[in-house]
């Protein structure tokens, strides 16, 4: 009993704790910050005298709980700033400076997505003009070339030269028109029809170097003639002489023949070149003699001409197909 007595009258004998104190403008801004959170309990039952009053109130038991002591003056810079909204932060009206500053202080991720477009525009850009708008370029510089220069040259030159190989007027005639084609078409930018004119003046230029003997076959075992019926005229007849185009060395050469019955044309070494009868039977008759035809020369093709000259009568038509 006696050590709880002491005890008891130590703790009545010990000094009371001071109040705290606080910075008077802390104080201030926490008595506003109070006064705001606790106004909306208050505020439509009470007149504003009341409020204030009620608020006096309420603070004096707030901070008394907490142990703090805050003067009369303080409570009423309170209520003044409460009213006049200081030590509340109002936000700065939308405006240029504004967006700058936003801008500024989010600097960092926009710099990242920033970075992470832009690198992704230039890898766009990059293979756009690597796989489309390159081979494009490329390919308009390239036509642009050949009908400025490539296609030109050529055409001039193989102007020239089947100018110069052709013997007949009638070949220079259509080396003019296939060159005036041509270049028509490069004036036009018509790739395809330069292209067509200059194959034209190569195909005329071998026909031009072509030179050969047109020569009846008189191998044993192999026809010498043929005699078919037209699809249009049942009644009718028409004999051909089989024979070779027999080239300086003496071996056949494949010429280009049209085929009259059928209208195709292709390149052959044997063909059918239409007779009259009377040719027909007379080469026929050559071969029964003693199996050979003594006169096979039919006609000869010399270079720089278009047609060969034919040393018996000829009606023109020709075939590539027959039965043997």
């Amino acid at each position: 009993m006696a050590d709880t007595a002491d005890v008891v009258a130590a703790q009545k004998s010990a000094p009371s704790p001071q109040p705290q104190q606080l910075d008077e403008l802390m104080l201030a801004m926490d008595v506003v910050d109070t006064l705001r959170h606790n106004e909306d309990l208050v505020r439509r039952e009470m007149s504003e005298a009341e409020r204030d009053t009620a608020f006096r109130v309420r603070l004096r038991e707030i901070y008394a709980g907490q142990g703090i002591e805050v003067p009369e003056s303080v409570i009423e810079e309170g209520l003044r700033a409460l009213k006049e909204s200081r030590f509340v932060y109002t936000p700065a009206p939308p405006s240029f400076a504004r967006t700058l500053a936003l801008l500024w202080v989010r600097r960092r991720p926009i710099l990242i997505w920033g970075g992470s477009i832009l690198g992704a525009l230039v890898i766009l850009i990059g293979a756009y003009s690597y796989f489309i708008a390159g081979p494009q370029e490329a390919a308009r510089e390239a036509l642009r070339i050949e009908l400025a220069e490539t296609l030109p040259r050529q055409l001039q030159q193989l102007f020239v030269i089947v100018t110069g190989e052709a013997r007949v007027e009638e070949a220079k005639t259509k080396a003019a028109t296939l060159f005036a084609d041509g270049k028509a078409a490069l004036e036009r930018g018509d790739r395809d029809g330069a292209r067509a004119a200059i194959a034209g003046l190569g195909e005329l230029d071998q026909l031009l170097r072509q030179e050969y003997q047109i020569r009846i076959v008189s191998r044993p075992g192999e026809a010498s003639g043929v005699f078919r019926v037209p699809h249009g005229n049942p009644a009718a007849q028409n004999f051909y002489l089989i024979v070779e185009a027999v080239g300086p060395t003496g071996s056949p050469l494949e010429v280009k023949i049209l085929n009259e019955e059928n209208g195709r044309e292709r390149s052959v070494k044997k063909y059918g070149v239409r007779v009259s009868e009377a040719i027909y039977n007379g080469v026929k008759a050559d071969k029964v003699d003693n199996g050979i035809i003594e006169n096979a020369l039919l006609g000869v093709k010399r270079r720089g001409e278009l047609a060969p000259e034919y040393l018996m009568p000829v009606l023109g038509g020709m075939i590539t197909e027959w039965d043997e």
